[in-house]
């Protein structure tokens, strides 16, 4: 089907991720860097061996016609540059999380499901191999029937009102860094639907979330989510059955998993031994659906972005109380 041509929005590191990837993929290339500077661009480019660089996100897509773009710039602009992507008929890889709010992924969906273009956030967690596995042995009742799920994240981000973390201008806080892994992964696992959700968070003098605490009654689950950039926590998840219990160390990057009977007996340990990089796979998914001509993923659906969307619309509307 000939080699699949990623172009990239944002010269960050994380996009550095993205060539590296690439570089471990058959058929699969970036093709280009585009940025708002072009000094940066060029940087970028030569760092990770690639031929063309632009400081004009349009004038790329009108140039080089990817087959997909995969956006790894700050929150604050992936709406803006998810439907100038679609606009111009092409696919999009959105670094998570991908919406500020519900407002933003509403109107990207409409115009790509408008367009018929393929639009995915990049949850790479839900893709790797001890998360699936985990999914795998609540779906096959090794625990039997969940009864609780804990899940922590949590880390000393740097303290400059400027950066990423804490700017509201460039999207900052926990729910757009660390809250989206623990809703994303919780619902993925578990699958099931969600009854209610509660809600509180601690908020900083630049006008974002510090910390987030989050309540979900499943049909049969309840989760306990606790995220922040302010303090590192034990980064773990926790999923107590009728049967035993299920963990899972460092869920949004995690290399291994464990399964233990009601007695706590260690009964399977699953290690990945195969991952080189955790990229990888929500590239080949991306290749996959577009592809096949679809505009979504079963691994992240539409559905499940705008809920956690909606979520932060929850968690914001608490700065105020």
């Amino acid at each position: 089907m000939g080699v699949f041509r990623f172009a990239i929005m944002g010269a960050g590191n994380i996009a550095g991720r993205l060539c590296e990837a690439a570089a471990l993929l058959p058929d699969c290339e970036v093709c280009a860097v585009a940025s708002k500077s072009l000094s940066r661009a060029e940087q970028f480019a030569k760092a990770n061996a690639l031929e063309r660089y632009y400081d004009d996100y349009e004038a790329m897509l009108e140039q080089e016609k990817p087959d997909c773009v995969y956006i790894a710039v700050t929150p604050n602009d992936h709406a803006r540059l998810a439907l100038l992507c679609i606009a111009h008929g092409v696919p999009v890889l959105c670094e998570k999380a991908m919406f500020r709010n519900s407002a933003e992924a509403r109107e990207v969906y409409r115009a790509a499901a408008e367009k018929k273009v393929f639009v995915m956030e990049a949850l790479w967690s839900r893709f790797l191999p001890p998360v699936n596995k985990v999914r795998e042995w609540i779906a096959e009742g090794r625990i039997g029937t969940p009864v609780f799920s804990q899940f922590n994240i949590g880390f000393a981000a740097p303290r400059d009102p400027e950066n990423r973390y804490f700017s509201a201008k460039l999207g900052g806080g926990a729910t757009t860094d660390v809250t989206v892994y623990a809703y994303g992964i919780t619902t993925y696992v578990l699958q099931q639907a969600i009854r209610e959700i509660s809600v509180s968070a601690t908020w900083g003098e630049t006008g974002v979330d510090l910390s987030d605490h989050i309540s979900i009654r499943f049909e049969k689950t309840l989760a306990d989510l606790a995220c922040s950039f302010m303090a590192r926590l034990d980064d773990c998840m926790t999923i107590y059955g009728e049967k035993g219990k299920i963990v899972l160390p460092l869920p949004h990057y995690s290399t291994e998993c464990f399964l233990y009977d009601e007695d706590r007996n260690l009964v399977e340990h699953f290690s990945d031994q195969e991952t080189k990089n955790g990229f990888t796979y929500e590239m080949l998914e991306c290749m996959r659906c577009i592809r096949a001509g679809k505009t979504e993923s079963e691994v992240v659906p539409w559905a499940d972005t705008l809920a956690c969307a909606e979520l932060f619309d929850r968690i914001y509307a608490t700065k105020d109380c």
